[in-house]
């Protein structure tokens, strides 16, 4: 039985040293931390103080060091007008670059009540300044003044563009 309590005591002086060395090198980390603390501050006041410019500033900069594209030619501008049905008639979509049609709401012309419309039934897009529409494999079909297109076909001010049961027509 003295044999257990001298190993039981043993142990424990073991794991009261182990303790304290971990606690004493923690004490030696944070005076270390403290000390390169109070030099970053020392530092930071001796330094010069530099003068920053304003946000305005150097946006202007900035501006000025970009290089100056060429002005491109002006494209000539189409937009697609719902004209039918009736209640979106009017409506009117900018034909920049790309644009999809159909019931997704991510599409740029979506036509979520339309149920003769795919999720994605046809693309819109722009090629060497020109419009063309092409159908993305719609159940329907896209229609192009009332001929189903089964390629990419090219638009004009006037086109009458049908995708499900929404009629579209391209203006300027």
């Amino acid at each position: 039985m003295k044999g257990l309590t001298a190993l039981a005591s043993l142990l424990a002086t073991q794991n009261l040293n182990a303790v304290l060395r971990v606690l004493q090198w923690g004490v030696i980390a944070l005076i270390f931390l403290f000390f390169l603390r109070v030099i970053r501050a020392v530092w930071v006041e001796m330094s010069p103080a530099t003068v920053r410019k304003t946000r305005s500033e150097r946006r202007r900069e900035k501006v000025a060091a970009r290089p100056q594209r060429p002005a491109e030619p002006r494209r000539r501008q189409f937009f697609l007008r719902i004209v039918e049905p009736a209640a979106h008639e009017g409506q009117t979509f900018d034909l920049d670059d790309e644009l999809t049609i159909g019931r997704s709401l991510g599409c740029g012309v979506p036509t979520p009540d339309d149920i003769y419309a795919s999720t994605l039934h046809a693309r819109l897009f722009r090629q060497k300044d020109q419009l063309w529409v092409e159908d993305l494999g719609s159940t329907n079909g896209t229609y192009v003044n009332s001929e189903r297109i089964t390629q990419a076909h090219r638009l004009a001010k006037g086109d009458v563009l049908q995708a499900g049961s929404t009629v579209f027509e391209v203006t300027r």
